[in-house]
C-alpha cells in the first residue's frame, strides 16, 4: 500500500451492510442516496468507486481490456497509421457530422 493516499476501515454488520467512512466518501464525492460500484480485479483487489449515471458497457469494457493487455505483452505489433490511410479516412467520412447521442430513427433500429 506504499501508493495510498490513506488508508480506512469499515466493519459488516449482521446483515452485511457497512458504512463507508467519511474520508471516503470526501473522496468519491459521496452524497447520500449515491451509488457505488465495487470493481473486483483479477488479483482479488477491489476498486471502490462512485457510480456514474453513464453505466459503463462490460462488452466494450472486456474488449478494452484485452486491447490493453494484448499492447503490454505485444509492444512490437504497434504501428504508426500511414498518412494515406489518414487521408482516405477523411475522403470517406470528412464531411459527414453525426451527433452520437442523438437517437436512431425506426428505420436504423
Amino acid at each position: 500500500m506504499a501508493d495510498s493516499l490513506f488508508v480506512s476501515e469499515s466493519t459488516l454488520t449482521d446483515r452485511y451492510q457497512t458504512t463507508v467512512p467519511d474520508p471516503v466518501r470526501k473522496a468519491l464525492g459521496l452524497n447520500k442516496r449515491d451509488k457505488i460500484r465495487y470493481t473486483i480485479q483479477q488479483d482479488g483487489n477491489v476498486i471502490l468507486s462512485r457510480a456514474d449515471l453513464n453505466q459503463d458497457d462490460p462488452v466494450l469494457d472486456a474488449f478494452l481490456q484485452f486491447i490493453a493487455d494484448d499492447i503490454q505483452k505485444n509492444p512490437q505489433n504497434i504501428k504508426a497509421v500511414s498518412a494515406e490511410l489518414v487521408e482516405r479516412v477523411q475522403d470517406l467520412v470528412g464531411d459527414i457530422n453525426a451527433d452520437l447521442d442523438d437517437p436512431l430513427s425506426d428505420e436504423d433500429d
